[in-house]
């Protein structure tokens, strides 16, 4: 259940631009899981560690420095 929580948190994450704001601001994994459990979403560092090692290098540059990786389009070029 934990590892279900961090990756819907991530997918929240995603959505929410003043969310992305403040999570990009945090390096500390305790303050990032505690910013998640303030919202409801409770997970282990383990757990966030597991779905980073997940994430592909494109989708961890988006989510922790937008506009760093590659861009994705609503029409593909």
């Amino acid at each position: 259940m934990s590892e279900h929580h961090a990756a819907k948190f991530f997918k929240s994450v995603k959505q929410d631009q003043a969310l992305q704001a403040r999570q990009q601001a945090m390096s500390d994994p305790k303050a990032f899981i505690q910013m998640a459990a303030d919202r409801g979403y409770y997970f282990s560092e383990d757990a966030l560690e597991t779905q980073l090692d997940r994430l592909s290098e494109d989708e961890l540059a988006a989510l922790f420095n937008p506009g760093v990786g590659g861009r994705q389009r609503l029409v593909p070029r």
